[in-house]
């Protein structure tokens, strides 16, 4: 059987810097309360007219990845995109990126596990490769959330974490036992799916019925997030799913050479860190710069972290996330 490995990598956020100092000017915030609370300082939003959009940015963050592996368009056998902010309701990203792209009539997979996204498309795209089926996929995490939030005291709570950006990377087929992909773990528990959701515009809720509603609270077409009840269950799931990871590979805490958890809150990073007594240099966050970018917050952290020479050959990497659905996973690379 074969293995997959990382063969390129890939990001792209937009030029516009959102600084809390900023957001206190739109909502009831300030820095110390959005930094005290998240351990974000600034993130970076789409403005209007740049040309940017989910898919336009997982086109950007594509092309670096293609670039770096030495692998053209040409040679792409699949595309997965993962994004919970699709540019329209249907068709997906991922025929988008294939149109803008100019690649051959290969299939094109949208994956909706939102802060999971990437981690189950790595998965995905490792099963493909593993059976022979395909020998390069190209993975897109990509996210445009300043287009659906609200930006007033009322949604303070969701709207101060979340950036846009987008990350990818090329995975390829790999003979070489031992390195790679070794493994992914991919968990959901849909009974929590309400405590962080955006329950419409849907189809069992259109625009429409909202519009004659006119809620004045709870407005349904803005991101809902239960953040105490999201906090308690990430700590727990990030900590079994990476437990779970290092012994399906006969490894501990001390065989990881960087973990690049998914960039949801510096608080829950900095709990994990504390837990399994990781140096500050095996950890990489960069939330404090970017936000949440959801789908594209691995991607776009691991890609730093590579750029900045902190992952190299031979390292044990360990990806984990957890968010809306619950949904959460790992996966364990020998770099």
């Amino acid at each position: 059987m074969y293995t997959s490995r990382i063969a390129g990598m890939g990001k792209y956020v937009p030029e516009n810097v959102v600084t809390n100092d900023d957001l206190s000017k739109l909502m009831d915030t300030n820095d110390a309360w959005i930094q005290e609370r998240t351990g974000i300082k600034e993130r970076r939003h789409i403005k209007k007219g740049d040309g940017n959009s989910t898919a336009v940015m997982g086109v950007k963050a594509a092309e670096i990845a293609l670039d770096r592996a030495g692998i053209s368009k040409d040679e792409i056998d699949l595309i997965i995109f993962a994004t919970l902010s699709p540019d329209y309701y249907f068709p997906g990203c991922g025929v988008q990126v294939q149109d803008m792209m100019g690649i051959h009539t290969c299939p094109a997979l949208d994956i909706r596990n939102q802060c999971s996204g990437f981690i189950y498309g790595i998965s995905v795209a490792d099963q493909f490769i593993k059976t022979g089926m395909y020998k390069n996929v190209l993975l897109i995490g990509s996210e445009n959330h300043s287009g659906g939030l609200d930006f007033s005291t009322r949604g303070r709570g969701v709207t101060v974490i979340f950036g846009d950006g987008a990350g990818a990377a090329v995975l390829t087929r790999s003979e070489q036992e031992g390195h790679g992909v070794l493994s992914t773990h991919l968990h959901s528990e849909g009974k929590h799916a309400l405590e962080l959701s955006l329950k419409g515009p849907s189809t069992n809720h259109w625009v429409p019925q909202i519009i004659e509603e006119n809620p004045q609270e709870d407005i349904p077409y803005y991101p809902y997030m239960n953040g105490q009840f999201v906090f308690k269950n990430a700590v727990v799931r990030f900590s079994e799913v990476i437990m779970e990871g290092l012994k399906t590979n006969g490894l501990d805490v001390n065989d990881i050479d960087m973990l690049v958890p998914h960039q949801a809150n510096l608080r829950i990073s900095q709990f994990i860190q504390k837990k399994f007594q990781l140096s500050d240099d095996k950890v990489y966050n960069n939330i404090q710069r970017y936000g949440n970018t959801t789908a594209a917050s691995i991607p776009i952290a691991l890609c730093e972290a590579w750029e900045e020479g902190k992952v190299k050959e031979g390292d044990t990497v360990v990806l984990a996330a957890f968010g809306s659905g619950f949904t959460w996973g790992s996966a364990v690379i020998k770099w």
